[in-house]
């Protein structure tokens, strides 16, 4: 079953509200569907506003995979399962990377898990990004928005985990290690 605060804020973001989608999609053959198609078919029905047309139609295919069983909450098209713990920091996106990139230094492993190979660091106008992969195949990434002015938003996500108890695991880790960074670059020196 979908978990209630996604269908609102499908509803809100398509103005299609939640029993419809599901009724679209039925009358469509929806559950014999592969996601592709069900995306594709969600995608014909949505006209939003913000222009994030295709965003939502993802949205839509995997609440409707979740409503009919198919996809537990958290799990992707592969089988696989993510997760992303956030926070938010009193600074520049640059502040809240070199808070993250201090706290990481020295860290060979990250849960016990050995990274494979060195963090990548990328960078955009909007985005900051330090991603490093596991030695178990998981892959990790920090990314950093700004949220409003003097405040980046932060959020780890982990991939390609194998099932939801890992992600509920990793979970509590990745939030034990965020909350070691200080609120505010006002704290650094």
């Amino acid at each position: 079953m979908t978990k209630p605060s996604n269908t609102r804020a499908i509803t809100r973001a398509t103005g299609v509200p939640w029993g419809e989608w599901v009724e679209y999609l039925d009358g469509l053959g929806g559950r014999g569907l592969g996601h592709a198609e069900i995306a594709s078919r969600a995608a014909e029905r949505i006209d939003t506003a913000g222009g994030n047309d295709g965003w939502w139609a993802q949205g839509v295919a995997v609440a409707y995979e979740q409503h009919i069983g198919r996809r537990a909450p958290g799990q992707q098209n592969d089988g696989t399962y993510q997760l992303a713990v956030s926070r938010t920091f009193g600074g520049t996106m640059d502040h809240a990377m070199d808070a993250w990139l201090e706290l990481v230094r020295d860290m060979a492993a990250f849960g016990g898990v050995p990274a494979d190979g060195v963090p990548t660091l990328t960078a955009t106008a909007k985005w900051r990004y330090w991603r490093v992969g596991l030695a178990d195949g998981t892959r990790v990434s920090m990314e950093i928005h700004e949220k409003a002015p003097g405040r980046a938003g932060m959020a780890v996500n982990h991939t390609r985990l194998a099932s939801p108890e890992a992600a509920e695991v990793w979970r509590a880790a990745w939030k034990a290690l965020l909350a070691q960074i200080p609120p505010s670059a006002a704290a650094r020196p």
